[in-house]
């Protein structure tokens, strides 16, 4: 920093001190402008802040909201948007106070647009949208809707929330109409990049089955092509060269019988022009009526500058079934079989799962040297449900020593009619 300008902001602090504010202002403005020249964008915000306050402290409020844009333009130079955006709100609570309706119709809409457009690009969209209509009571009804400011804003809110480009090529066929400084040039075109990185992203969802059991876990594929963000770069309009793509947030709504069984790990960072596959795994507990999963919301960042939300607006309704119903058999000998001697051998039918066997028929087949002396070898019930089980005994009689085979085949159907069955061999050991 030259001489020059340090004398002019010496010189500016002590006619503050002294509260000869008008020439404070002055001096303030011309050192923020050569500052700002230099590009020490801190610097030149701190000299345009002050001469605002020395404006504002001689009541020439209108001077006084030119000098806070101006401090807001050298924040946004700076890529501090949350603090352009303090100037902003700071400059509308001074608007009431100038004469002009004009000039207040002007500022309102100015400064409230501004504001937008600082919000929108930190991913505040809402809380920006919400400000604007608080303003909007202040202005005139025709100026606010013929305000070009006022359109730029309901043309980006309409892009992204429909995801129509339309809106953005005619956001960009009417930038002309804009004056804006350098730095709200700068504000506007990237809040643009945001809007056309929303409206251009490719996303694809992919179930791995299109019917699921509640014991199965849920595969998503989520993929996303970023090839249309090298457009972006390529467009000179923009002047913004996308180099990263990052998901630091996943958020997914899902109905109340399936929950998010394994988050990817977060953040993805994405180069512009790969497609990046990412898998959601989700896991079903109980059948509803209608089980959805989606929107999916994103978190996103383009360089770690500009925040965006991205919905995936799509609902997928996977099916989901019950589970096959299946059944433990288990043998139990309550007595040491011995030869020539009967024994009890009970028989356990469990069904630990969670469909239900339907038309069960079991039937217990025993080799020659086992002889039955008493008990039925089969039975046949209505219904066996979860967490049920049944048990019956049979005498046996072994006539030699030996190890021998019990075979128990089970015939049943699952809630949906589908015919089951299975055989099942427990060994049994008789010894002299």
């Amino acid at each position: 920093m030259g001489k020059d300008i340090e004398k002019q902001l010496n010189k500016a602090e002590q006619l503050f001190k002294a509260m000869q504010y008008k020439r404070a202002a002055k001096l303030f403005n011309n050192a923020g402008n050569e500052i700002l020249k230099l590009g020490n964008y801190e610097l030149a915000k701190d000299c345009y802040f002050n001469a605002a306050k020395s404006a504002i402290n001689e009541d020439k409020f209108l001077i006084g909201l030119e000098f806070l844009r101006s401090a807001g333009n050298a924040s946004l130079l700076n890529n501090n948007f949350l603090e352009a955006f303090e100037f902003y709100k700071n400059a509308l609570d001074y608007v009431p106070n100038l004469r002009s309706s004009s000039d207040r119709n002007y500022s309102f809409i100015h400064f409230s647009g501004l504001s937008y457009l600082c919000l929108f690009v930190e991913g505040k969209q809402e809380e920006g949208l919400n400000l604007v209509k608080k303003i909007k009571n202040f202005v005139d009804d025709t100026y606010f809707k013929e305000s070009s400011l006022i359109k730029l804003i309901k043309d980006l809110t309409v892009a992204t929330k429909d995801k129509n480009e339309n809106y953005v090529k005619k956001i960009e066929k009417d930038f002309g109409n804009f004056k804006f400084l350098e730095g709200e040039i700068n504000l506007a075109k990237q809040a643009l990049v945001i809007a056309k990185s929303i409206v251009s992203l490719i996303f694809k969802l992919t179930l791995d089955k299109k019917i699921y059991t509640t014991n199965d876990i849920i595969n998503l594929l989520m993929e996303i092509n970023t090839k249309p963000l090298l457009d972006i770069s390529k467009n000179t309009f923009y002047n913004y060269n996308v180099n990263e793509l990052k998901i630091s947030k996943i958020g997914m709504k899902l109905s109340d019988n399936f929950t998010f069984h394994k988050k990817p790990e977060l953040p993805i960072k994405i180069t512009p022009g790969q497609n990046c596959q990412i898998n959601l795994i989700i896991k079903p507990h109980f059948q509803t009526e209608k089980p959805y999963i989606g929107p999916i919301l994103l978190t996103s960042e383009l360089d770690g500058i500009l925040k965006f939300f991205y919905e995936f607006s799509e609902i997928l309704y996977p099916k989901l079934i019950s589970p096959p119903p299946t059944l433990d058999i288990s043998l139990k000998s309550l007595k040491t079989p011995l030869i020539g001697q009967s024994f009890p051998l009970e028989i356990l039918i469990e069904n630990k799962s969670e469909g239900e066997a339907i038309d069960l028929n079991i039937e217990v087949e025993f080799p020659e040297n086992l002889k039955v002396m008493r008990g039925t070898l089969k039975k046949q019930i209505y219904s066996l449900r979860s967490n049920e089980n049944m048990k019956w005994e049979i005498n046996i009689k072994p006539i030699e020593a030996g190890d021998y085979s019990i075979k128990v085949k089970t015939t049943f159907k699952d809630p949906d009619q589908n015919q089951i069955g299975e055989i099942k061999d427990f060994p049994l050991s008789i010894k002299l």
